[in-house]
Protein backbone atom coordinates (compact mmCIF):
# COMPACT_ATOMS: atom_id res chain seq x y z
CA UNK A 1 0.00 0.00 0.00
CA UNK A 2 1.14 3.58 -1.02
CA UNK A 3 -0.05 5.47 1.84
CA UNK A 4 -0.54 9.56 1.47
CA UNK A 5 -0.96 11.48 4.21
CA UNK A 6 -3.23 14.29 3.24
CA UNK A 7 -2.49 16.32 5.72
CA UNK A 8 0.30 17.68 7.61
CA UNK A 9 2.85 20.55 8.75
CA UNK A 10 5.72 21.55 8.67
CA UNK A 11 6.54 25.27 9.50
CA UNK A 12 8.54 26.21 12.17
CA UNK A 13 8.74 29.02 15.26
CA UNK A 14 10.44 31.30 12.22
CA UNK A 15 6.79 30.92 10.39
CA UNK A 16 4.79 32.45 13.58
CA UNK A 17 3.88 36.00 14.84
CA UNK A 18 5.76 36.90 17.71
CA UNK A 19 3.32 37.43 20.09
CA UNK A 20 1.08 34.05 19.32
CA UNK A 21 -0.99 33.31 20.80
CA UNK A 22 -0.96 36.00 23.45
CA UNK A 23 1.97 38.73 24.30
CA UNK A 24 2.15 37.20 28.02
CA UNK A 25 3.13 33.64 26.55
CA UNK A 26 6.38 35.56 24.97
CA UNK A 27 8.57 34.94 27.68
CA UNK A 28 7.94 30.85 27.63
CA UNK A 29 8.20 30.57 24.12
CA UNK A 30 11.58 31.75 24.38
CA UNK A 31 12.65 29.20 27.18
CA UNK A 32 10.59 26.25 26.54
CA UNK A 33 11.85 24.94 29.77
CA UNK A 34 9.89 27.33 31.89
CA UNK A 35 6.38 25.13 30.69
CA UNK A 36 8.09 22.19 31.97
CA UNK A 37 8.86 23.01 35.11
CA UNK A 38 5.12 24.75 35.47
CA UNK A 39 3.96 21.32 34.19
CA UNK A 40 5.92 19.45 37.50
CA UNK A 41 5.14 22.02 39.71
CA UNK A 42 1.02 21.69 38.72
CA UNK A 43 1.52 17.75 38.88
CA UNK A 44 2.90 18.20 42.47
CA UNK A 45 0.30 20.31 43.48
CA UNK A 46 -2.13 17.81 41.97
CA UNK A 47 -3.31 19.80 38.93
CA UNK A 48 -2.95 17.00 36.96
CA UNK A 49 -5.00 18.62 34.49
CA UNK A 50 -3.04 21.44 33.97
CA UNK A 51 0.23 19.55 34.00
CA UNK A 52 -1.12 18.00 30.91
CA UNK A 53 -2.41 20.67 29.70
CA UNK A 54 1.34 22.40 29.85
CA UNK A 55 2.72 18.85 29.25
CA UNK A 56 1.52 19.35 25.79
CA UNK A 57 2.30 22.33 25.57
CA UNK A 58 5.68 22.13 25.60
CA UNK A 59 6.11 19.30 23.34
CA UNK A 60 4.29 21.66 20.64
CA UNK A 61 6.83 24.38 21.39
CA UNK A 62 9.77 21.77 21.48
CA UNK A 63 8.38 20.39 17.67
CA UNK A 64 8.16 24.11 16.44
CA UNK A 65 11.47 25.17 17.68
CA UNK A 66 12.81 23.25 14.97
CA UNK A 67 15.52 24.78 13.08
CA UNK A 68 14.46 23.59 9.75
CA UNK A 69 11.53 22.43 8.00
CA UNK A 70 13.71 19.39 7.13
CA UNK A 71 14.25 18.61 10.72
CA UNK A 72 11.00 18.48 11.21
CA UNK A 73 10.40 16.03 7.90
CA UNK A 74 13.34 13.75 8.99
CA UNK A 75 10.91 13.17 12.45
CA UNK A 76 7.84 12.47 10.36
CA UNK A 77 9.13 10.20 7.86
CA UNK A 78 10.27 7.59 9.99
CA UNK A 79 7.23 7.31 11.69
CA UNK A 80 5.68 5.84 8.60
CA UNK A 81 6.52 3.08 5.98
CA UNK A 82 8.74 3.66 3.07
CA UNK A 83 6.94 5.21 0.30
CA UNK A 84 4.80 6.78 2.37
CA UNK A 85 3.81 10.46 0.44
CA UNK A 86 2.79 13.87 2.72
CA UNK A 87 0.66 16.61 1.52
CA UNK A 88 2.57 19.42 3.11
CA UNK A 89 0.41 22.40 4.46
CA UNK A 90 2.34 25.71 5.06
CA UNK A 91 0.58 28.56 7.37
CA UNK A 92 0.85 32.32 6.98
CA UNK A 93 -0.51 33.89 9.84
CA UNK A 94 0.76 37.34 9.08
CA UNK A 95 -2.59 38.85 9.06
CA UNK A 96 -3.51 38.51 12.23
CA UNK A 97 -1.86 41.42 14.35
CA UNK A 98 0.63 39.13 16.56
CA UNK A 99 3.47 40.63 15.76
CA UNK A 100 5.87 40.24 12.97
CA UNK A 101 6.79 36.52 11.55
CA UNK A 102 10.82 36.25 11.58
CA UNK A 103 10.63 34.31 8.36
CA UNK A 104 8.39 36.14 5.21
CA UNK A 105 6.20 33.30 3.32
CA UNK A 106 7.59 33.59 0.42
CA UNK A 107 10.57 31.68 2.27
CA UNK A 108 8.07 29.36 3.62
CA UNK A 109 7.36 28.29 0.45
CA UNK A 110 11.05 28.25 -1.03
CA UNK A 111 12.36 26.31 1.86
CA UNK A 112 9.60 23.47 1.30
CA UNK A 113 10.22 23.72 -2.42
CA UNK A 114 14.06 22.67 -1.94
CA UNK A 115 12.69 19.93 0.90
CA UNK A 116 10.47 18.86 -1.75
CA UNK A 117 12.76 18.67 -4.38
CA UNK A 118 15.46 16.95 -2.12
CA UNK A 119 13.03 14.24 -1.28
CA UNK A 120 11.28 13.61 -5.13
CA UNK A 121 7.91 11.93 -5.25
CA UNK A 122 7.54 11.91 -1.07
CA UNK A 123 6.46 15.65 -0.29
CA UNK A 124 3.07 17.03 -2.12
CA UNK A 125 3.72 20.72 -1.13
CA UNK A 126 1.00 23.11 -1.19
CA UNK A 127 0.99 26.63 -1.16
CA UNK A 128 -1.34 28.99 1.28
CA UNK A 129 -2.37 32.47 1.49
CA UNK A 130 -3.85 34.81 3.30
CA UNK A 131 -6.20 37.15 0.62
CA UNK A 132 -6.26 40.12 2.57
CA UNK A 133 -2.77 40.56 2.43
CA UNK A 134 -1.09 42.15 -0.72
CA UNK A 135 0.31 39.87 -3.18
CA UNK A 136 -1.62 36.71 -2.18
CA UNK A 137 -3.06 35.79 -4.94
CA UNK A 138 0.55 36.43 -7.21
CA UNK A 139 2.41 34.06 -4.40
CA UNK A 140 0.32 31.47 -5.00
CA UNK A 141 0.61 31.59 -8.83
CA UNK A 142 4.56 31.84 -8.51
CA UNK A 143 4.35 28.34 -6.47
CA UNK A 144 2.31 27.13 -8.55
CA UNK A 145 3.48 27.97 -12.45
CA UNK A 146 7.34 28.40 -10.61
CA UNK A 147 7.25 25.92 -7.95
CA UNK A 148 5.30 23.51 -9.51
CA UNK A 149 3.05 23.26 -5.61
CA UNK A 150 -0.16 20.58 -6.07
CA UNK A 151 -2.36 23.12 -4.62
CA UNK A 152 -3.58 25.40 -1.70
CA UNK A 153 -4.31 25.53 1.60
CA UNK A 154 -7.03 27.85 3.46
CA UNK A 155 -7.67 28.91 6.68
CA UNK A 156 -10.44 30.77 6.92
CA UNK A 157 -10.87 31.09 10.59
CA UNK A 158 -7.89 33.58 10.72
CA UNK A 159 -10.80 36.15 9.30
CA UNK A 160 -11.87 35.72 5.70
CA UNK A 161 -14.47 34.23 3.62
CA UNK A 162 -13.51 31.07 1.94
CA UNK A 163 -15.51 33.19 -1.24
CA UNK A 164 -13.60 36.10 -0.66
CA UNK A 165 -13.41 38.12 -4.13
CA UNK A 166 -9.42 37.58 -4.52
CA UNK A 167 -9.79 33.79 -4.03
CA UNK A 168 -12.93 33.83 -6.46
CA UNK A 169 -11.70 36.00 -8.86
CA UNK A 170 -7.81 35.04 -9.14
CA UNK A 171 -6.91 32.05 -7.02
CA UNK A 172 -9.38 29.50 -7.44
CA UNK A 173 -9.95 29.98 -11.45
CA UNK A 174 -6.06 28.83 -11.48
CA UNK A 175 -6.51 26.14 -9.69
CA UNK A 176 -9.37 24.51 -11.10
CA UNK A 177 -7.73 25.24 -14.70
CA UNK A 178 -4.97 22.88 -13.82
CA UNK A 179 -6.43 20.29 -11.73
CA UNK A 180 -5.08 21.27 -8.28
CA UNK A 181 -6.67 20.27 -4.71
CA UNK A 182 -7.89 22.68 -2.21
CA UNK A 183 -7.07 22.16 1.86
CA UNK A 184 -9.44 23.99 4.11
CA UNK A 185 -9.40 24.05 7.69
CA UNK A 186 -13.06 23.30 9.16
CA UNK A 187 -13.23 22.83 12.24
CA UNK A 188 -13.87 25.21 16.03
CA UNK A 189 -10.16 24.44 16.90
CA UNK A 190 -6.74 25.75 15.86
CA UNK A 191 -5.48 29.21 15.39
CA UNK A 192 -8.04 31.93 15.80
CA UNK A 193 -7.66 35.38 14.65
CA UNK A 194 -8.96 38.42 16.76
CA UNK A 195 -12.53 37.85 15.78
CA UNK A 196 -15.54 36.97 17.94
CA UNK A 197 -15.81 33.14 18.32
CA UNK A 198 -18.83 32.91 17.03
CA UNK A 199 -18.01 34.72 13.84
CA UNK A 200 -14.70 32.29 13.57
CA UNK A 201 -16.92 29.24 13.60
CA UNK A 202 -19.03 30.70 10.66
CA UNK A 203 -16.11 31.53 8.42
CA UNK A 204 -14.68 28.02 9.45
CA UNK A 205 -18.49 26.19 8.82
CA UNK A 206 -18.69 24.00 6.13
CA UNK A 207 -21.50 25.69 4.53
CA UNK A 208 -19.59 29.18 4.28
CA UNK A 209 -17.69 26.81 1.42
CA UNK A 210 -21.47 25.70 -0.48
CA UNK A 211 -20.73 29.16 -3.06
CA UNK A 212 -17.30 28.05 -3.72
CA UNK A 213 -17.95 24.39 -4.53
CA UNK A 214 -21.01 25.46 -6.66
CA UNK A 215 -18.83 27.98 -9.24
CA UNK A 216 -16.06 25.67 -9.08
CA UNK A 217 -17.52 22.21 -9.31
CA UNK A 218 -14.27 21.11 -10.96
CA UNK A 219 -12.06 21.99 -7.76
CA UNK A 220 -11.67 19.03 -5.54
CA UNK A 221 -12.16 20.57 -1.69
CA UNK A 222 -10.98 18.87 1.48
CA UNK A 223 -12.89 20.75 4.44
CA UNK A 224 -9.88 18.74 6.58
CA UNK A 225 -10.53 17.66 9.92
CA UNK A 226 -14.04 15.80 9.52
CA UNK A 227 -15.86 18.62 11.41
CA UNK A 228 -13.40 18.84 15.06
CA UNK A 229 -13.09 17.23 18.03
CA UNK A 230 -15.64 19.44 19.71
CA UNK A 231 -18.40 18.94 17.51
CA UNK A 232 -17.62 14.65 17.26
CA UNK A 233 -17.07 15.14 21.36
CA UNK A 234 -20.92 16.92 21.18
CA UNK A 235 -21.96 14.01 18.77
CA UNK A 236 -20.69 11.30 20.72
CA UNK A 237 -20.67 12.22 24.56
CA UNK A 238 -23.85 14.55 24.86
CA UNK A 239 -25.90 13.66 21.45
CA UNK A 240 -28.13 16.05 19.37
CA UNK A 241 -31.86 16.47 19.30
CA UNK A 242 -32.74 15.09 15.82
CA UNK A 243 -36.23 17.31 15.83
CA UNK A 244 -33.73 20.76 16.55
CA UNK A 245 -33.06 21.72 13.12
CA UNK A 246 -30.89 24.80 14.06
CA UNK A 247 -28.63 22.25 16.29
CA UNK A 248 -28.53 19.71 13.50
CA UNK A 249 -27.21 22.85 11.26
CA UNK A 250 -25.19 24.12 13.64
CA UNK A 251 -22.70 20.72 14.32
CA UNK A 252 -20.10 20.91 12.08
CA UNK A 253 -19.58 16.91 11.76
CA UNK A 254 -23.28 16.97 10.79
CA UNK A 255 -23.46 19.63 8.23
CA UNK A 256 -20.73 18.25 6.82
CA UNK A 257 -21.64 14.61 6.33
CA UNK A 258 -25.19 16.26 5.25
CA UNK A 259 -23.60 17.99 2.37
CA UNK A 260 -21.35 15.09 1.31
CA UNK A 261 -24.24 12.50 1.67
CA UNK A 262 -26.92 14.88 -0.58
CA UNK A 263 -24.84 14.52 -3.42
CA UNK A 264 -24.76 18.25 -4.41
CA UNK A 265 -21.23 18.56 -3.92
CA UNK A 266 -19.47 15.73 -5.61
CA UNK A 267 -16.21 17.89 -5.40
CA UNK A 268 -16.45 17.53 -1.32
CA UNK A 269 -13.95 15.95 0.69
CA UNK A 270 -12.83 15.91 4.23
CA UNK A 271 -9.97 14.08 5.96
CA UNK A 272 -9.72 12.48 9.69
CA UNK A 273 -6.84 14.74 10.15
CA UNK A 274 -6.11 15.37 14.53
CA UNK A 275 -10.02 15.12 15.39
CA UNK A 276 -9.64 10.84 14.77
CA UNK A 277 -6.08 10.82 16.58
CA UNK A 278 -7.62 12.33 19.66
CA UNK A 279 -9.67 9.47 20.68
CA UNK A 280 -10.32 6.18 20.37
CA UNK A 281 -13.95 6.42 21.49
CA UNK A 282 -14.35 8.12 17.85
CA UNK A 283 -13.34 5.00 15.55
CA UNK A 284 -16.59 3.20 16.04
CA UNK A 285 -18.19 5.97 14.78
CA UNK A 286 -16.12 6.99 12.01
CA UNK A 287 -16.30 3.22 10.60
CA UNK A 288 -20.43 3.74 11.15
CA UNK A 289 -20.36 7.02 8.17
CA UNK A 290 -17.86 5.50 6.24
CA UNK A 291 -20.85 2.64 5.51
CA UNK A 292 -22.48 5.19 3.16
CA UNK A 293 -20.66 5.40 -0.17
CA UNK A 294 -20.44 8.41 -1.00
CA UNK A 295 -18.66 9.56 2.99
CA UNK A 296 -16.58 6.60 2.12
CA UNK A 297 -15.33 7.76 -1.63
CA UNK A 298 -14.83 11.43 -0.14
CA UNK A 299 -12.52 10.11 2.79
CA UNK A 300 -9.12 11.29 3.21
CA UNK A 301 -6.45 9.68 5.56
CA UNK A 302 -4.38 12.26 7.31
CA UNK A 303 -2.67 13.06 10.64
CA UNK A 304 -2.24 17.06 11.26
CA UNK A 305 1.40 16.31 12.27
CA UNK A 306 2.91 17.90 13.63
CA UNK A 307 0.18 19.13 15.86
CA UNK A 308 -0.51 15.04 16.89
CA UNK A 309 2.99 15.77 18.68
CA UNK A 310 0.99 17.23 21.50
CA UNK A 311 -0.35 13.80 22.19
CA UNK A 312 1.21 11.09 23.95
CA UNK A 313 1.12 8.41 21.78
CA UNK A 314 3.97 8.56 18.49
CA UNK A 315 2.09 9.35 15.20
CA UNK A 316 2.97 5.72 14.26
CA UNK A 317 0.65 4.42 16.61
CA UNK A 318 -1.96 7.08 16.41
CA UNK A 319 -1.85 5.76 12.65
CA UNK A 320 -1.64 2.33 13.88
CA UNK A 321 -4.77 2.49 15.78
CA UNK A 322 -6.33 4.08 12.89
CA UNK A 323 -5.17 1.62 10.16
CA UNK A 324 -6.65 -1.39 12.61
CA UNK A 325 -9.47 0.18 13.96
CA UNK A 326 -11.11 0.93 10.66
CA UNK A 327 -9.62 -2.37 8.77
CA UNK A 328 -7.22 -3.00 5.98
CA UNK A 329 -10.28 -2.29 3.16
CA UNK A 330 -11.44 0.95 4.76
CA UNK A 331 -7.95 2.10 5.41
CA UNK A 332 -6.41 1.68 1.95
CA UNK A 333 -9.55 2.95 0.46
CA UNK A 334 -8.89 6.49 2.69
CA UNK A 335 -5.29 5.93 2.36
CA UNK A 336 -4.55 5.01 -0.94
CA UNK A 337 -7.16 5.27 -3.46
CA UNK A 338 -9.19 8.23 -2.81
CA UNK A 339 -6.21 10.74 -2.60
CA UNK A 340 -5.10 9.47 -5.57
CA UNK A 341 -8.56 10.44 -6.89
CA UNK A 342 -8.55 14.14 -4.84
CA UNK A 343 -4.66 14.85 -6.49
CA UNK A 344 -6.25 14.13 -9.85
CA UNK A 345 -3.70 11.20 -10.37
CA UNK A 346 -6.88 8.86 -10.54
CA UNK A 347 -10.08 9.08 -12.70
CA UNK A 348 -12.78 9.99 -10.33
CA UNK A 349 -14.26 6.65 -8.49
Amino acid sequence: MRITNCHTHLFTHRHVPRFYPHPLIWPFKRAPGLVRGLAALARLLGHEGAAQSLRRLHRFQCEAASGTQAEIFARLLAQYPRGTRFVVLPMQMAGIGAGAVPAPLPAQHDELAELAAAHPGLILPFATCDPRLPGAAAEVRRCIEDLGFRGLKLYPRLGYAPDHPVLMREVYPLLAERGLAVVSHCSRGGVTGPLPRAEADRLSHPRAFAPVLRAFPALQVNLAHFGGQSDWERYVAQGIDPFDPAGLRDNFLLALREMIESGEFPNLWTDVSYTLFQSEAFLPFLRLFLKHPRVRARTLFGSDFYMTRQEDLSERAMAVRLRMGLGSALFRQIAETNPAIWLGEAPPG
